[in-house]
């Protein structure tokens, strides 16, 4: 099983109770285990995630839950962006490309794959930010994400700029005031 995914070995992981996800950056996982995820993508949600969609999760931490025989079941990752809030400037920890194959939904991985995201925001970040899908809207609230109640926008290359049709991001850890706007910082495709 090394010499398929290149320079690192996947170490199987137990599944169901003991299920521990391995937590890596973008650099340190094999171009194998990467194509994995980014196949775990197009299944769990359907086709309906662009390669757009995926670069937004690189170059941050990963959270990998294999099974015995080394199939990947389980993904997400955090990835730095900033937030402006009230004159500050907060490093986020975001979380992105969250999600557990199909057949193996409802079995407690999604939430062993959001408590090593949740580790990774609290060791190195002043908040957590994620933009839920429908499906995963319970399991974050079920981990304590609250929805953002206050406006939004981005700080992109023509200023700051409203989004008052833009859906709520979940905040992690957040004791910021929604009289104040979020800021988040520009990228390519979806803001949030």
């Amino acid at each position: 099983m090394g010499s398929e995914y290149g320079r690192s070995v996947i170490t199987p992981h137990a599944v169901g109770a003991d299920a521990v996800p391995r937590t890596a950056h973008t650099a340190d996982l094999p171009a194998a285990e990467l194509r994995a995820a980014r196949a775990l993508m197009d299944l769990a949600f359907d086709g309906d995630f662009s390669d757009e969609d995926w670069a937004h999760g690189l170059g941050g931490m990963h959270a990998v839950v294999h099974d015995e025989d080394g199939v990947l079941l389980a993904h997400g990752c955090v990835v730095q962006r900033r937030i402006l809030h009230n004159g500050r400037s907060l490093r986020v920890g975001y979380v992105e490309n969250v999600a557990v194959r199909p057949d193996r939904q409802r079995q407690g991985l999604g939430g062993r794959v959001m408590s090593a995201l949740e580790r990774i925001v609290d060791g190195g970040y002043d908040l957590g930010v994620l933009s839920p899908s429908d499906e995963g809207e319970q399991l974050y609230r079920a981990h304590g994400w609250v929805t953002w109640p206050g406006r939004v926008g981005t700080l992109g290359p023509q200023g700051p700029r409203s989004m008052p049709d833009e859906d709520p991001p979940m905040l992690w850890r957040a004791d910021l005031d929604p009289a104040h706007e979020l800021l988040i910082d520009w990228r390519d495709g979806d803001v949030f």
